[in-house]
């Protein structure tokens, strides 16, 4: 049997938001763990800081024995009939888009003094946009992610390569590690991707085109780490899809998807220029697996693999992501000044890097390739090449890290390496 998942960090992004009078909301994809982080870690969290029984409040809105409850003015007077006395209770709320009204208990919960809330719902449904619109102010956000790689090396052990291309191949959804298989695994995410997550947005989103909408994922699944925007798209179905779908409808659907948490997109951002610029963005799959079992496990190209998994890394660390651009200097022969990209602009807080994502560097020329960019930017931030394998870290002149994927993720720290 396998040993229970620690999910640390959320864990502690949960402990250090306690009884700070806000609703904290648990968000994310659908199958990530946030049930079992909420109704197991935490719940045991709370007894062994010496919380009593009767004080923790747990309702499953998704189990049939809770029916009742999913009325809400049955669950407002349930809880309040559990509160009977001034000591600090706890509620614990999972699928809470189950009720109706669910927004008008939440902010009755708000209103008693010694109650400290928490709720789970799926993401089609419970939306952290909705919570900014609902709450204004008074919800806290969690953000739950598909395992990292750490954390899905930890269970796994063994040979680290093994464990990538399993992980590059199947993703980090936590029930991955309960499937005896390869078999297993597939089916399990093919089941996921198709009965699952696009099922539930077509029907949440009474998507009427069906065709045009599961083509666009197949077009998007196929593109990981390509820069594209709406009219791209558009003239990709018309080329390649015979499908014709409106810019329009384009950008809805993409923002289905997005809200679901099945994909985030990465802006351009002008480094030198200090700003966001024009329409092209790269999308990136909150979950490799899911995006390999779209694509029938047909397209396993690891150098966009690698730079999908590096992106959801700096994201589950806190860092907002974009693609960098840089202008380099003008040669004799050239009218204006040449773009290149940067993968990644990352930052959190005064804390910026830039990174590249290069999974072989098998010449001078190569490495040139990735190092022009990064020299060109002319500030002091740290700028580092990932590449594939296990890489020693090293530094050159020009104070540019290198260092190998198997660093960079299992290492908390790697970025200051």
């Amino acid at each position: 049997m396998m040993e229970p998942l620690p999910r640390s960090t959320y864990l502690q992004r949960i402990i250090e938001r306690k009884h700070n009078g806000l609703v904290k909301v648990i968000t994310g994809i659908r199958r990530c763990g946030k049930s079992y982080l909420l109704f197991n870690l935490f719940r045991q969290h709370l007894r062994d800081s010496g919380v009593p029984e009767n004080h923790i409040i747990a309702i499953a809105l998704d189990d049939r024995a809770n029916k009742a409850l999913r009325d809400p003015d049955a669950c407002y007077r349930y809880v309040r009939n559990l509160i009977t006395d001034d000591g600090q209770y706890y509620v614990l709320l999972d699928e809470v888009q189950l009720m109706d009204e669910f927004e008008d208990v939440l902010n009755g919960f708000l209103h008693m003094s010694n109650v400290d809330t928490y709720v789970t719902g799926s993401n089609s449904h419970f939306l952290s946009t909705d919570i900014i619109t609902e709450f204004r102010g008074r919800g806290d956000e969690i953000r739950v992610h598909p395992l990292s790689f750490t954390e899905y090396y930890a269970a796994v052990g063994g040979d680290w390569t093994d464990a990538w291309n399993d992980y590059m191949t199947f993703g980090g959804l936590p029930q991955i590690l309960m499937q005896p298989n390869e078999a297993a695994k597939t089916n399990y995410l093919d089941r996921l991707i198709t009965e699952i997550y696009l099922r539930d947005i077509i029907d949440h989103n009474r998507i009427r085109n069906e065709a045009g909408f599961n083509e666009l994922v197949d077009i998007l699944a196929s593109g990981i780490g390509s820069l594209t925007n709406p009219t791209r798209l558009e003239h990709t179905f018309t080329s390649a899809a015979k499908l014709k779908l409106s810019q329009p409808t384009i950008v809805k659907f993409i923002s289905y998807l997005e809200d679901a948490f099945l994909i985030e997109k990465a802006q351009r951002y002008d480094i030198k220029g200090r700003r966001h610029i024009g329409a092209l963005s790269k999308y990136y799959f909150e979950d490799v697996g899911l995006r390999n079992a779209r694509l029938n496990f047909r397209q396993q190209e690891e150098t966009h693999i690698m730079e999908n998994v590096i992106y959801n890394e700096l994201r589950l660390r806190g860092y907002s992501v974009d693609v960098g651009i840089v202008d380099l200097p003008r040669t004799s022969k050239e009218h204006s000044p040449r773009r290149v990209e940067i993968d990644f602009v990352a930052n959190l807080g005064s804390n910026r890097y830039y990174l590249q994502s290069a999974f072989a560097l098998p010449d001078a020329d190569k490495r040139e390739q990735e190092l022009r960019p990064l020299l060109n930017i002319g500030d002091s931030f740290r700028k580092i090449i990932v590449t594939g394998g296990n890489t020693k870290v090293s530094h050159d002149e020009n104070g540019i890290t290198t260092m190998g994927l198997k660093q960079f993720l299992l290492d908390d720290n790697s970025l200051n390496l």
